[in-house]
């Protein structure tokens, strides 16, 4: 039976409909109240950061044309991160995770804010712009993990997290080539203006939606060194932490240079929406496919797949970037990102439920992983910008990318030593 519960209490004699709707994604999955709020707030900052996020850079590009810049820009990000979830995790536990999400979504409309206020001036507020957008994800993410691990239950995870994925890829297709449109058909930055305003009001919705999520106060003691300690006892959470390292290794830099390289290629804001609408139209099918297919057992064979496949496409576009090598790199990509997060993302809340005092310390647990996540991020950057300084950009990027993109190799590498029958 399929117990579909409408976001709103009415039309009860619409349940079986839902359920009919539904019954496809969910086979034997309970989709409760809060776990359909909690997705449909995923899905608006989805395609919120769809709309947007990607175009901050190229606005970014386009007033300073450095790649030192934009560099020290997403570093600004990754900094303010991670010490924000430090914050975020020790209000989680002392006011409310609820709130702490409202704080993130209203960061993230602050730093649209100030986008809109600096204009053409951005390029020169770097670091507050970053630290601003680190600052909004620090908050937003702490409490949605966390929101995740309450909501969900091991038997629910992997469709939770392919339906966010599923969600997460119809933002990332309707996003970028709505906003290339808009930007592409106004002169000067009339588009931009137009797409920053509307995630502005995106976000507003979320904190909305959020108000309608039961109240998850928390009590107890902050154990965030207790939980940074319990690497040295439990295997288990070491390869975890160990395993987001080298995924953040991989992703700082990727997370923004691949969007200047459709751009600088084409010169065309639309031309990097059509790159996002074939990567995200792609994944969503991957998504889709994988939410089902996946199980238990399969999960390592799966990670290991889906991080050669994303090694694999660096070689695509390593030496040739050309928008058409781009555009294949885009399809090979959104095919292995499935494949490796669904299960990726469920192991980890897997170990994470079964550590020490999980159901006190879930909150410092995220955060730890967050830091380790955050940290590979840092990393991946700073070697980004030692790369441009000291060599030419020419010949140091393609060689850099190699060597970080690499990093899910590793990832496959820790979680293959996860002893999952602890953990099932």
């Amino acid at each position: 039976m399929y117990n579909v519960t409408p976001f709103s209490k009415a039309n009860k004699d619409e349940k079986g409909e839902f359920s009919m709707i539904f019954r496809k994604w969910l086979g034997d999955v309970e989709l409760t109240r809060d776990l359909s709020l909690l997705l449909y707030i995923g899905g608006i900052y989805s395609l919120s950061v769809a709309l947007s996020n990607t175009f901050v850079n190229i606005y970014l590009w386009k007033q300073s044309g450095q790649f030192i810049d934009l560099a020290i820009y997403n570093l600004s990000v990754v900094i303010f991160q991670p010490l924000t979830f430090i914050l975020a995790g020790r209000w989680a536990k002392k006011v409310d995770r609820v709130i702490v999400l409202r704080m993130g979504v209203s960061f993230l409309a602050l730093f649209y804010l100030s986008v809109l206020f600096f204009g053409g001036n951005a390029s020169h507020y770097l670091v507050v712009l970053g630290g601003l957008l680190g600052i909004g994800y620090g908050f937003y993410w702490l409490a949605f993990n966390v929101l995740t691990f309450e909501i969900t239950e091991p038997e629910t995870r992997d469709f939770f997290n392919g339906f966010l994925g599923t969600l997460n890829s119809a933002g990332g297709m309707i996003g970028p080539i709505l906003a290339g449109y808009i930007i592409s058909r106004f002169s000067s930055n009339i588009g931009y203006t137009i797409v920053f305003g509307v995630s502005l009001t995106l976000f507003a919705l979320a904190v909305l939606l959020s108000f309608f999520i039961k109240r998850r106060p928390a009590h107890g003691r902050y154990l965030l060194r207790r939980i940074w300690r319990e690497r040295n006892t439990n295997n288990n959470w070491r390869l975890i932490t160990t395993a987001h390292f080298f995924q953040g290794l991989r992703d700082g830099t990727f997370a923004f240079i691949i969007s200047v390289f459709v751009f600088v290629s084409t010169g065309s804001e639309f031309a990097l929406g059509t790159f996002g609408l074939i990567n995200s139209g792609i994944s969503f099918l991957g998504y889709s496919i994988v939410a089902r297919l996946i199980k238990n057992d399969f999960r390592k064979k799966a990670i290991l797949l889906g991080g050669l496949l994303l090694y694999g496409a660096i070689f695509i576009i390593a030496f040739d970037f050309s928008y058409t090598r781009l555009l294949l790199y885009a399809a090979v990509i959104a095919i292995a990102y499935p494949i490796i997060l669904v299960p990726y993302l469920s192991m980890t809340y897997d170990v994470i439920g079964r550590g020490w005092q999980a159901a006190e310390a879930r909150v410092e647990y995220i955060v730890v992983r967050e830091l380790f996540l955050n940290s590979g991020r840092i990393v991946s950057i700073v070697a980004f910008i030692g790369a441009i300084t000291f060599f030419n950009d020419t010949e140091s990027i393609p060689f850099l990318l190699m060597i970080l993109g690499s990093g899910y190799i590793f990832v496959f590498y820790f979680l293959n030593k996860v002893n999952t029958h602890t953990i099932s």
